[in-house]
């Protein structure tokens, strides 16, 4: 597990390294368009885990062919999703052109804000097409148990996004549409350049390569999307939660919205870890899944719970100790600083079920599992987290605090009914 978790883990640190670069970058123009890329920054996190969680039903499904020996059926999945991909990245696109700045707009937001944040949220959805297809070039690699391309092409984003940012937002000055522009131009890098190398590595020559590219398959792009369309509904209600907290907390001006983005920043970061970990238990349990071996089942998603928890208890102890030694690697501003190291209290209290309940998903998708944690998802962050949080930051008043302690019982109900799902389903595998 951890041979593969390990790349796996750089990685999805590789990734988010660039969002925080992004953060990073505005923080040291100003608070506005840190704060404005904040809001953006949500709204285009909100589309893109659509669009992943679609996609994720490739690495189970590559993972369980390789198990059961079938590997050279591999490539055909491979160009179905790409079909699958493209067309949700470029549906995706349009909706973010046309109701991305209606929902910044719906839900109250700094006008000034809101402003800056569409100018970003129109440069970055030109990336949305490039990010379903790089995330399939990944399925495809990881579910094969080969990890480390996936980290040659994050880490080949991140030496891209640093120097384009820094020139189109300080030398040529495009502000928040410069970030938002460099993100795009970097996906499509990526995305280019992983097609070309799973295309010509020998890595990949037993995958049974058909001679002329198939046109799209119905059937099978059917099949995919009909996995990954509940993973990508448990996604987006995750990832909704986060982004209408940030949004709704958009109403307490800028201040409190760049406070919020340092500190979720952070989680984001530590939460790479663990997330590492999960996508390596997918793989685990995929495979095992594949042969039919319940006990390496059970023993592939207890080791990726047990090593998610151990990192996550770190990230908690840095959190609660050096809050605004953190918060100060991300912004100049006092202000701004202080609010976020009050933040990141609450932070570290959620990092353990955050780990958790993102294990017992990866297990579950290893199963190929996906609509009753869609509803387990949806129950425990829209029907529990929001409205409590919301009582608490509005009719109570407690602000920006309230709507993390909403988070705080959101995650900590998923973890709970996800690993009992798994439990549950798993003794219903053995008899």
């Amino acid at each position: 597990m951890s041979r593969l978790a390990f790349p796996l883990v750089l990685t999805q640190l590789a990734g988010i390294s660039a969002n925080v670069l992004e953060i990073m970058l505005a923080g040291h123009l100003n608070a506005a368009v840190m704060g404005a890329v904040a809001v953006g920054t949500n709204v285009w996190h909100f589309a893109a885990m659509g669009f992943i969680g679609v996609m994720m039903s490739l690495a189970p499904a590559i993972a369980q062919l390789d198990g059961a020996g079938r590997r050279g059926e591999a490539a055909e999945q491979f160009i179905q999703a790409l079909w699958l991909g493209g067309a949700v990245g470029l549906a995706g696109c349009a909706m973010l052109l046309i109701f991305g700045p209606l929902l910044i707009g719906a839900l109250g937001v700094d006008p000034g804000l809101a402003a800056e944040a569409t100018t970003f949220l129109r440069a970055v959805s030109l990336g949305a097409p490039a990010l379903p297809m790089y995330v399939a070039c990944r399925g495809l690699t990881e579910g094969l148990s080969m990890p480390r391309p996936s980290l040659l092409f994050g880490l080949l984003g991140l030496a891209v996004l640093a120097p384009v940012g820094w020139l189109l937002m300080f030398p040529l000055g495009l502000g928040s549409f410069g970030t938002g522009l460099a993100l795009t131009f970097t996906l499509w890098v990526q995305f280019a350049a992983f097609l070309v190398f799973v295309l010509k590595s020998p890595r990949y020559r037993d995958l049974a390569w058909p001679a002329r590219i198939p046109g799209p398959d119905r059937a099978m792009m059917w099949s995919l999307f009909r996995l990954g369309g509940p993973m990508a509904v448990s996604l987006l209600m995750e990832s909704g939660m986060f982004s209408a907290t940030a949004l709704l907390i958009g109403r307490f001006g800028a201040v409190a919205v760049a406070g919020h983005q340092v500190a979720l920043s952070v989680s984001a970061v530590t939460f790479m870890v663990p997330l590492g970990f999960a996508i390596a238990t997918t793989v685990r349990v995929g495979n095992a899944a594949g042969r039919g071996d319940l006990a390496a089942v059970r023993r592939s998603a207890a080791t990726g719970l047990g090593l998610a928890l151990v990192s996550q208890a770190c990230s908690a102890t840095l959190m609660l100790t050096l809050p605004r030694g953190i918060a100060g690697l991300y912004t100049i501003d006092t202000e701004v600083m202080q609010f976020a190291a009050g933040l990141l209290f609450l932070a570290a209290l959620f990092q353990l079920s955050d780990g958790a309940q993102a294990t017992a998903s990866a297990a579950l998708r290893g199963l190929k599992d996906a609509k009753l944690p869609m509803y387990i998802t949806t129950i425990a962050y829209w029907a529990i987290g929001m409205p409590l949080g919301w009582f608490l930051t509005f009719p109570r008043g407690w602000g920006a605090p309230g709507m993390w302690c909403g988070l705080i019982a959101a995650l900590s109900a998923a973890a709970v009914l996800l690993w009992a799902r798994f439990l549950l389903l798993t003794a219903q595998m053995r008899r």
